[in-house]
């Protein structure tokens, strides 16, 4: 594949900010003046660049809890290159507060910060990003307007330690409440945990989606190289975001935008990039989204293409042991694109926010710690990708993330046992006349992005406790539903058409056999053609159902999760117009 070239912008130019600013005006005079009650002198409205700074801080949104410090370094930064530095508080999605889900507000967040893009004076973007949905969203904002943008993370938090055990933030509350209904671990116990789970400013300290998605922004060339892996308290942190401002004013002047980086060779990157960490399954929605508003043809076919031959070498929670700090010091994501460079599964030309190519940025790193990040003969799996499942109970595809899962289920045959939504299961699970097993499956419906509405992370049900307490952590699990990046087990997720929708999920009942076959990618309801027509014929929706707000628009106009599970008239780069001054 032949690399876009990329040649920069003449310089001066006419900046975009310039619109606003520029002249003796009524107009220029009006915008210039308002700003200026800041005490800004009247020489920063020459025709430097405008630099907004996307800030996601919120006091609700621990994870980013500290952005506004690291905001002072971006603004350090621009002000050393020679741009005007404005902060903008834009949408913030806590993954820990947001209800029904974080995910329902992903795309909301990316129309709200896409319009502050668009209709203020700014000719780029320094986007602030941290917790889960604040990555995606405002890199499907950056995609839409594409101004000039780079991405700068908050950072994971240091590791967590309990009783002389590393805890992994997401992946122990998950192990540490099983322990307490199989009757492991008491209640006192998980509380006393508690306080040992998040004990720095940042986000998960696992690989989970938000480590993932600052990945999949370095893997994509969108943000500086090094950046993914870097601990939120640690100084090189705050240098990161220092010279993230001074890098996006030279971004402007040469007019390096988005859709130059975000080719279809930096989401081939990503992808197996996302194989080779052990990443969240999460990010097989986010990608398609993020291309979907770049404009870049992907599917889920690229998922399982570019993916599937990829081993797994990062030895972190929840597919291996370490956490994010070792990670880091081990010479983070760089030393993955190194590895995946040298094995041919990396676009080595795909250019990247510091103007040279991906290769020429990672080719000299070198690996400190080869426990954590694995020589290849020592994978994890030796197909670390996200496998994509089809067959009639996913006609459209479903996602499966191997490293997570138990070897010995990814070939399962077993009994449905179905819940028709997330209240049946909280309602049935913990009862011990449930009709269950270890060899069972588990089906949980009406949980996509048009089901809960949202498409929470509920797909790794908790299994029932008395399969539990005969010491059994792991059951095959299929949903439409989405799981958090820091969960594990044998789980299938995604199942689209999902069953709001009418899906063939919709219509699976309790004792129906299903096969799970990963090797071969097949997900198969063993009901005849005519059978499950009948059913499908017979289907009506039971979800809630939204009426206004939000909530209703969402619903009426959110795609499947096998495309992205974008709004459908949010598709597209719309481009930055400046349009027509009103005053």
């Amino acid at each position: 594949m032949t690399a876009k070239t990329f040649t920069p912008a003449p310089w001066p130019r006419r900046l975009r900010s310039q619109e606003w600013y520029a002249g003796q005006s009524r107009d220029a005079i009006y915008h210039r003046g308002w700003l200026k009650n800041q005490g800004y002198p009247h020489d920063l409205f020459d025709g430097r660049p405008v630099i907004g700074i996307m800030n996601t801080w919120s006091d609700l949104t621990p994870c980013n809890g500290h952005l506004r410090e690291l905001a002072e370094k971006v603004k350090a930064g621009v002000w050393e290159a020679g741009g005007f530095p404005v902060e903008v508080p834009v949408f913030s999605a806590s993954e820990s507060t947001f209800r029904p889900t974080a995910m329902m507000f992903r795309n909301l967040a990316a129309m709200a910060v896409e319009e502050a893009m668009r209709g203020q004076p700014i000719d780029g973007a320094v986007l602030m990003v941290g917790c889960d949905k604040t990555t995606p969203s405002l890199l499907m904002a950056a995609a839409s307007t594409d101004i000039p943008s780079i991405v700068v993370s908050g950072g994971p938090m240091l590791n967590g330690y309990f009783r002389g055990e590393r805890v992994g933030s997401g992946t122990h509350l998950w192990k540490f409440s099983e322990a307490v209904k199989a009757g492991e671990m008491t209640q006192d116990e998980f509380l006393e945990a508690e306080q040992s789970m998040s004990r720095s400013s940042g986000s998960c300290n696992t690989m989970g989606t938000a480590s993932t998605m600052a990945s999949m922004a370095e893997a994509l060339g969108m943000a500086l190289s090094g950046n993914a892996a870097i601990p939120a308290v640690d100084s090189r942190r705050r240098t990161m975001a220092q010279m993230t401002g001074r890098r996006i004013v030279q971004m402007v002047r040469d007019d390096l935008k988005p859709s130059d980086i975000m080719t279809k060779q930096a989401f081939e990157n990503a992808i197996r990039t996302n194989g080779a960490i052990g990443g969240s399954t999460n990010a097989v929605i986010h990608i398609l989204a993020i291309a979907g508003r770049v404009g870049v043809d992907l599917t889920l076919d690229d998922w399982d293409r570019c993916g599937r031959d990829v081993a797994t070498i990062v030895n972190l929670m929840p597919s291996g042991k370490y956490l994010m700090e070792e990670f880091f010091y081990a010479g983070g994501l760089p030393v993955v694109l190194k590895r995946l460079g040298e094995g041919g599964q990396l676009q080595k030309d795909a250019l990247t926010v510091s103007g040279r190519t991906i290769w020429e940025e990672v080719k000299d790193v070198v690996n400190h710690n080869e426990d954590v990040i694995l020589p290849l003969e020592k994978a994890l799996t030796t197909q670390g990708g996200i496998a994509v499942l089809k067959g009639n109970l996913a006609p459209k595809g479903a996602v499966l993330k191997p490293s997570a899962a138990s070897e010995h289920l990814l070939r399962h045959r077993g009994r449905a046992v179905v819940f028709e939504d997330i209240d049946d299961y909280k309602a049935r699970i913990n009862d011990d006349a449930l009709d269950i097993d270890e060899t069972c499956i588990m089906v949980l419906k009406n949980c996509g992005p048009k089901g809960y509405p949202g498409m929470a992370e509920v797909g790794n049900m908790g299994l029932p406790p008395k399969v539990l307490r005969k010491g059994i952590t792991d059951m095959v699990r299929i949903s439409d539903a989405r799981m958090s990046g820091t969960a594990y087990g044998t789980v299938v997720l995604h199942t689209s058409p999902e069953a709001a929708a009418g899906g063939p999920l919709a219509v699976v009942r309790t004792g129906d056999i299903i096969e799970l076959d990963v090797p071969n990618r097949r997900l198969h309801l063993e009901v005849s053609d005519d059978e499950l027509a009948a059913r499908l014929a017979d289907w009506a929706p039971v979800h809630e159902q939204s009426t206004s707000g939000y909530a209703w628009l969402h619903q009426a106009h959110v795609e499947g999760a096998d495309t992205g599970a974008d709004l459908d008239f949010l598709k597209g780069c719309r481009g930055n117009p400046v349009g027509k001054d009103s005053h």
